[in-house]
């Protein structure tokens, strides 16, 4: 399936992604009032917004907190596209959600993390859709960390004839997500994006920061590893907004960050920048074939450790001896600026291989 080729809607949307600047979403987290949407929207145009994002129906964590006015505010979204030319985009959830959208006229929709998390809640609504090939939906990754949970969620879109898709990048919900309110992961997207490598990637740093200080710095992480656009969510009073108050911006802000986004260059076009980066992919490959040759050879050598194991009937998992050589990592990590969380999984994953390798001892390639 070509994802390049969908309805005329489609395809302007993916042409503005071509214009040297990435696709914009923006808009309230929550639809609030017809003034809030109408006043944000009018606030987002004059520059590279081109959807305007809103929150009609918010699941919540909790009952009692805003769960969104509902379908009364879908007459503004209507107003704001007559007003404004911005193409409006909402989140569904149900089949009520997509046939009330449908009825008003709106041709973009969202799947967010907590649907996505759910097969039977997908399918519903990917049944609900079918037959409405030139809407657009994007799909937000579940909040667990599950690459085949966001592809399944794709495929099931895919089976009910729908073409015009897209993904979003919200972070995930960790235990220990550090300075973000959802960790960006950054692997996971990445998986994504080799999986269907022709559909459009959009970064949504407000729910990975949660807080106003870091969307410019994720936005242009997300761009300088080709994402083909940014969801920003902007209100024109972030302080009073009912929901996500402190991960919203002025549309002035929002004007400000991407203005100062650059997106990079595919591929090196001019002679000594194409030959330098040439030099380095040379370097890089080299490395990764001694990196590979060296995993190889601990590998044999666990291999020993568990025939050794195994004949003195000593247990495979030592805890003493991984806590060391865990530490040790660690601190070599330290001492010569790597990223912490990254050598640990390097090094979780290097001990979880040398287990299974040192319980089913030589492999016919040794």
């Amino acid at each position: 399936m070509n994802l390049m080729d969908g309805t005329p809607a489609y395809r302007r949307w993916l042409d503005d992604m071509q214009l040297g600047h990435p696709l914009t979403i923006a808009g309230p987290c929550s639809a609030e009032s017809r003034e809030q949407v109408l006043e944000t929207a009018r606030r987002l145009t004059g520059g590279r917004v081109t959807v305007f994002r809103a929150g009609v129906w918010k699941p919540r964590t909790k009952p009692g907190n805003f769960e969104g006015v509902g379908e009364i505010a879908l007459p503004w979204l209507q107003e704001v596209k007559k007003e404004t030319g911005l193409e409006p985009l909402i989140e569904v959830a149900t089949p009520y959600h997509v046939e009330a959208a449908l009825r008003h006229g709106i041709r973009m929709m969202w799947i967010g993390a907590r649907t996505t998390a759910n097969p039977f809640a997908v399918q519903e609504v990917a049944e609900a859709l079918r037959g409405n090939s030139d809407v657009i939906v994007l799909v937000k990754n579940p909040v667990n960390p599950d690459t085949a949970l966001w592809i399944g969620a794709v495929e099931r879109l895919m089976r009910a004839g729908l073409t015009n898709l897209g993904a979003v990048h919200r972070g995930f919900s960790v235990y220990n997500p550090g300075p973000y309110r959802n960790k960006p992961k950054w692997q996971i997207p990445l998986q994504f994006k080799r999986h269907f490598p022709g559909m459009p990637m959009i970064i949504d740093p407000s729910h990975i920061c949660g807080r106003r200080d870091c969307l410019f710095d994720i936005a242009q992480m997300a761009l300088d590893l080709q994402y083909d656009g940014v969801m920003i969510e902007s209100h024109r009073d972030p302080d009073r907004a009912w929901s996500d108050a402190a991960q919203q911006v002025t549309p002035e802000t929002l004007h400000d960050i991407i203005r100062r986004l650059m997106v990079r260059k595919t591929n090196a076009q001019e002679g000594r920048a194409r030959d330098k980066l040439l030099e380095y992919r040379r370097h890089i490959d080299i490395i990764d074939e001694q990196l590979l040759e060296l995993l190889a050879e601990r590998m044999k050598v666990v291999r020993e450790i568990g025939r050794l194991k195994r004949s003195h009937n000593i247990s495979l998992l030592q805890p003493q001896r991984w806590n060391e050589v865990f530490e040790r990592a660690v601190r070599f990590a330290a001492r010569h600026g790597l990223n912490e969380d990254f050598i640990k999984a390097v090094f979780t994953a290097i001990h979880e291989e040398s287990l299974w390798q040192q319980k089913n001892g030589k492999k016919p390639e040794d």
